[in-house]
């Protein structure tokens, strides 16, 4: 975990079209991140039947929300969009900035593929690239941030087109579904940046519903899949996807907060080919799981915590407190009552749940 995590908070800092934004407040940050909640956003992560033009559409109203918050007036200048393929393509920002009324000057495209042998990341190969160079860019990007490895090999990519090219680079504002390490790389990449284009005024990065892990290992389950896989150890959830997922408690057990994104908008069929590998894989082994164990490895801290105690270990003790007593009862009471959960039980719901819809998508 990052320094800046592990000392950082959230700030509320407002409301758009009944989305959350809350502000990272972290020593030595020289990035502005924010969260962004909405209906659509919690939605999509906490459930893997949220699928298809549908899962695009989630990140819609959320995605515009942050636009609004960044352009109140919507004709503060132009921008291009950068898409990372294929991830990139989930994201509705030529739409939302469409309806926020910003013009979209260029539409730049590049490939970074992953090569990915038994579920282990072994490289990546950048293989196509569309750029059209000009001056005192915004460059608007949306892409999923695990490691990192594909932004930082896209945008060094990008980078160093411009710098060669005569072009520069104003600002970069990114929409992700995306975890800690995005904050060490791109606190990086604005020195690297500012040493190419002083101009540059670093990142504006919007994460949807919180700046999240990546499993290190394969978890309590046995199951997950490291450095892909994200969860809430050691990163910060903002208070309504805990209070969503809280009244919907099934979903805290799902493989991770977001399936393969790419799979679950263009391969349906692939996509629960996976959500199924890995409810069965809990099926057969829910008898040895520790269930206390698992689900402090899915809140992210072992419990029951004291009040105090739990805003810290969350990040959530610069908020307001309307409802955070009553989230913290909820999480507490779950700590309490793990040992009696049957994770049998919910696997078999779980596999029924998706089964009736799976065939509609093969």
């Amino acid at each position: 975990m990052s320094t800046a995590i592990r000392s950082a908070s959230l700030r509320y800092v407002g409301a758009q079209q009944d989305a959350s934004i809350y502000q990272l407040t972290a020593p030595q940050l020289s990035n502005k991140y924010f969260i962004i909640s909405g209906e659509g956003t919690r939605r999509l992560m906490a459930f893997p039947e949220v699928i298809g033009f549908d899962s695009y559409l989630a990140m819609l109203p959320e995605t515009i929300a942050a636009l609004r918050y960044l352009f109140p007036s919507g004709s503060e200048g132009d921008v291009d969009i950068l898409t990372i393929l294929r991830g990139g393509l989930n994201y509705p920002i030529e739409e939302a900035c469409h309806r926020v009324g910003i013009r979209v000057r260029d539409m730049h495209f590049i490939s970074c593929e992953r090569r990915i042998e038994e579920h282990i990341i072994t490289g990546l190969d950048i293989k196509y690239e569309k750029l059209r160079i000009t001056k005192d860019r915004t460059l608007v990007i949306g892409d999923i941030i695990a490691t990192g490895d594909t932004l930082r090999m896209c945008l060094d990519q990008v980078v160093d087109r411009f710098r060669r090219k005569g072009g520069s680079i104003r600002k970069i504002i990114f929409f992700t579904i995306g975890g800690t390490r995005a904050i060490p790389l791109m606190e990086r990449m604005t020195e690297q940046i500012s040493a190419w284009f002083p101009e540059f005024e670093g990142f504006q990065c919007f994460f949807y519903e919180g700046i999240f892990s990546v499993y290190k290992d394969k978890g309590i389950s046995g199951i997950n899949v490291p450095d892909i896989d994200f969860g809430w150890n050691d990163g910060i959830v903002s208070p309504e996807f805990r209070r969503y997922v809280m009244e919907r408690p099934d979903s805290l057990f799902e493989k991770c907060i977001i399936y393969d994104g790419g799979a679950r908008r263009y391969e349906i069929p692939v996509h629960f080919e996976e959500v199924f590998e890995y409810w069965n894989g809990i099926l057969e082994r829910a008898d040895v799981i520790d269930m206390k164990s698992l689900v402090a490895e899915k809140l992210g801290y072992e419990g029951p915590l004291d009040y105090e105690s739990w805003l810290q270990v969350t990040g959530l003790e610069d908020l307001p407190a309307d409802g955070l007593p009553q989230l913290w009862e909820k999480e507490q009471e779950l700590c309490r009552k793990a040992a009696e959960l049957s994770l049998r039980a919910i696997a078999e719901r779980r596999i029924s749940e998706l089964t009736k819809i799976s065939p509609y998508y093969e």
